[in-house]
């Protein structure tokens, strides 16, 4: 689960007594990753730290020093055959009392994390474009829902935002480093417009477009009349989520589709921080 700044402060709102519980450090294999946390109060959790014998171990300590007024304190559990896990690696799990100050922290914490993730426009508000945005509100992305119709806008979860737009290309040209591309609208022209702008966007890890491979075959011959090229053509998913499965229902294609964008993003994630690496150490070696 992705906690945001406003689901903390939810719960905290109504379990005024609660600890978090934290992954201070990660050796070898781990559910999750060092800095991972989750708020344990007397008679709820939410967010996780990664399940399993570890997570149902941490709960019953949080609560034990909850209900038995103990100090909080740093557990270190191995996760092999101790606590019958087979991640085989070793974690210290801080126990911390969510004060005033441990509260507004994970705020902090958790609206920096939401300002770093990455964008997903979606274009169009019909009925796989309000699946898509479904699917991926709990997901780490921001996403935005863009189409000409107002009304089309209603009804989209409370994370997501919705652009009622007569010219959506724009938004694609204004929109920030790392954007994804999702192009869904009611009107193929408008789809061939906004994938041209999208792939005219070197820095975008995925640019996807409902449809067959008619549809491709019409956009490549508009695109490259437009002065597109096969290398940015070949970087279109058309159609999208379409893993071999053939099935058209809405929810479904959204689901493929929301685990091809993460795919995306992470790859080009990936690539960032190989090129990073590189650069920090051509800097320390004075190259």
């Amino acid at each position: 689960m992705t906690l945001r700044a406003p689901d903390i402060a939810s719960f905290l709102s109504r379990e005024p007594v609660a600890i978090c519980a934290e992954l201070l450090v990660v050796r070898g294999s781990s559910p999750r990753e060092a800095g991972a946390f989750m708020l344990i109060s007397p008679t709820g959790i939410l967010g996780t730290i990664g399940g399993g014998a570890l997570e149902h171990l941490v709960i019953d300590r949080a609560r034990k020093v909850m209900a038995e007024g103990l100090p909080p304190d740093t557990l270190d559990i191995p996760l092999g055959p101790e606590i019958g896990q087979c991640c085989g690696g070793r974690v210290e799990v801080g126990l911390f009392v969510v004060d005033e100050a441990k509260a507004a922290e994970l705020a902090s914490r958790a609206e920096a994390e939401d300002a770093s993730r990455p964008h997903v426009f979606i274009f169009g508000a019909g009925n796989v474009g309000h699946a898509l945005a479904l699917a991926l509100s709990p997901l780490p992305v921001k996403v935005r829902v863009i189409d000409t119709r107002p009304e089309a806008l209603d009804g989209l979860p409370v994370n997501v935002s919705g652009v009622a737009t007569a010219l959506p290309e724009a938004q694609v040209r204004s929109a920030p480093q790392g954007t994804s591309y999702v192009i869904l609208t009611h009107d193929h022209a408008l789809d061939f417009l906004i994938a041209g702008e999208a792939l005219r966007r070197e820095d975008a890890p995925y640019v996807g477009m409902v449809g067959s491979r008619t549809k491709r075959a019409r956009f490549r011959t508009w695109f490259l009349a437009e002065g597109g090229n096969e290398a940015s053509l070949d970087r279109l998913v058309l159609p999208i989520g379409a893993q071999g499965l053939g099935d058209k229902r809405p929810e479904v294609i959204a689901a493929l589709a929301a685990a091809e964008i993460l795919i995306h993003i992470g790859n080009r994630e990936a690539v960032l921080r190989a090129r990073r690496a590189k650069a920090n150490l051509g800097v320390a070696f004075g190259s």
